[in-house]
């Protein structure tokens, strides 16, 4: 019987998927933890509230 003979490509493939695999989720988890703190964190400048308006009392209401 002949030996097996592993290339190094080969021997490493698994090892070189999980890096693969640790990378991508990585990546994918700093993106979703940025954008969900980015979202969470707006600053209190761009929303912008209504201010009431005065009443004015008319003047000919008030002479009658």
């Amino acid at each position: 019987m002949k030996a097996r003979n592993f290339s190094p490509m080969g021997a490493l493939h698994p090892v070189l998927f999980f890096a693969g695999v640790y990378v991508v989720a990585l990546v994918f988890s700093i993106f979703i933890c940025s954008s969900l703190f980015y979202s969470c964190n707006t600053s209190s400048g761009k929303i912008v509230k209504e201010q009431p308006q005065k009443q004015q009392t008319s003047t000919a209401v008030a002479m009658r």
